[in-house]
Parts: structure tokens; sequence; C-alpha cells
């Protein structure tokens, strides 16, 4: 996106490098902001395991930030009031994931072709525990398939699977494309708990968000009132309104529309 790139090459499987250790920007500190600043693994969907951004800390912010890799381009590891504004994110598989309180806003996720014989999921939450205030949440986005993605309509795309017991997404909002499987939403293997993830989502639109064929999970919500996802906006959900204009970035605090 800006005249800035930061790019690694580095891979679980290609160099030996642990899912961290392969960032090419590693932010581990509190107040934070990026901008304007391309992030890039380039490892390929041959490299599996290969995050372009990691972040560990309280207080971070990426604004026009684009953020490129296969699987795990994006780990938000931990801390609290991490948000991402007018980005792009390319990925493959659990290509947004940690266990963070996030939000993704005002920004488009491109879905990449992955390898032959493999399925695409967008996100991975890593929620351990139902007392930790944290999810992923996609807010006003815009997901779409690549160009080369598109070329294979065979390839099934879910928007989640659990990492974690407790894995949290909402995904409100936001624009889907016609390539989302109807199901939505996988498991991460045969022994993932559907009764104590939280997923959600409310108010989408496009031809992928039609929820008719989503799973049938204790844990799947479709939500329709405004009051349902109050908790999840900008304002309370990474109190937005206390230290996003300290940055001086856009936001909105609250619902859209």
């Amino acid at each position: 996106m800006g005249k800035t790139k930061i790019v690694s090459t580095r891979s679980q499987k290609r160099t030996g490098h642990g899912i961290g250790e392969s960032a090419a920007l590693d932010i581990n500190s509190d107040f934070v902001l990026a901008k304007d600043i391309s992030i890039v693994n380039n490892a390929g969907p041959e490299g599996e395991q290969a995050v372009a951004l990691r972040t560990a800390g309280n207080f971070i912010a990426c604004l026009r930030c684009s953020i490129e890799g296969f699987q795990d381009t994006l780990y938000t590891h931990h801390g609290v009031n991490h948000f991402f504004y007018n980005c792009d994110i390319f990925g493959t598989i659990d290509f947004v994931f940690g266990a963070a309180s996030m939000v993704i806003q005002n920004s488009t996720i491109h879905v990449r072709r992955p390898l032959d014989g493999q399925q695409t999921v967008i996100t991975a939450d890593g929620r351990v525990n139902n007392t930790k205030n944290t999810a992923i949440v996609i807010h006003n986005c815009s997901i779409i398939p690549t160009p080369e993605l598109k070329a294979h309509p065979n390839v099934k795309t879910h928007l989640g699977r659990p990492w974690k017991k407790y894995a949290r997404t909402i995904i409100m909002q936001t624009y889907m494309e016609d390539f989302i499987d109807p199901e939505g939403w996988m498991k991460f293997n045969e022994s993932s708990d559907v009764t104590t993830l939280y997923y959600a989502e409310f108010w989408n639109s496009g031809p992928g968000s039609n929820t008719s064929g989503r799973v049938k999970w204790p844990g799947y919500h479709n939500l329709n009132k405004p009051n349902d996802v109050k908790d999840f906006t900008v304002e309370k959900f990474i109190n937005g309104n206390e230290w996003l204009p300290k940055f001086h970035i856009p936001y909105s605090a609250g619902l859209v529309r």
C-alpha cells in the first residue's frame, strides 16, 4: 500500500522457524501505529505456516496496510485492543488468527488459491477460556476471492474454524461474494467442541452471506438485533473512543447503518 515494504520468506516448513518467528514484522509492544506499510511473507502456499504480521501487546493499530501471506498471515497473538482499518489482508488458511481482542474494520479480506486438494478458511480464533474478553471481529469489510481463486470455484472456503475450545468470531455488516461455502463454518478437527465456541453473523450482505444453509451448532448465532452485537463494536469491545483519537486515525465507533 505504501512505499515501505517489509518482506520475509521464513516459514515453519521451509526454514524451520516457528509460527511467531516467521513474521515479517513482529510488534511486541504497546501503543503502536503502523501506517501505509506493506507487510509480506513470500513463503508461498508450499511454506505452510508463515506469518506476515504478528501483534503481541495492547493498543496496536494498523492503518492502510497491506498484510500479505498464505497460511497464518495475520497473527494477533495476545493482548487487548488491536485494530485494523482500511487494510488489505491476503491469505489461504487460518490467515486471521490468534487470541487477542481485535477488530478489522473497513478493510478487504482477499482469499487466495491454496495448494491443490486444500480448502481455504479465513479465521481461527484462539480463545482458551470463557472468561477472556477476546475475539476476532470483522466489521464493515468485504470478503472476496482473488482472481486465481475465483478461477477454481470447486475450492471450498469457510469463514472460520475454532483453533481453541472457546473460539469467538463475529462477522457483521460485511459483504461476502458467492464463494463462501453455504455451511459458513467448519470444525478444526473431529474433536472440536461446537457447544463452547461463539460464532455470529449480523446484517451481512452479498451472495455469500445467505445463512439458510449455515451450520446448526449450539455455538452458532444468526443475529438480527443491533443490541445483540453492541458489545462487539469498536467503542465497546476495544474501547476505541479512549485511545484511537490519540492515533489520529478514522474509525466507526458503532454500527454503520
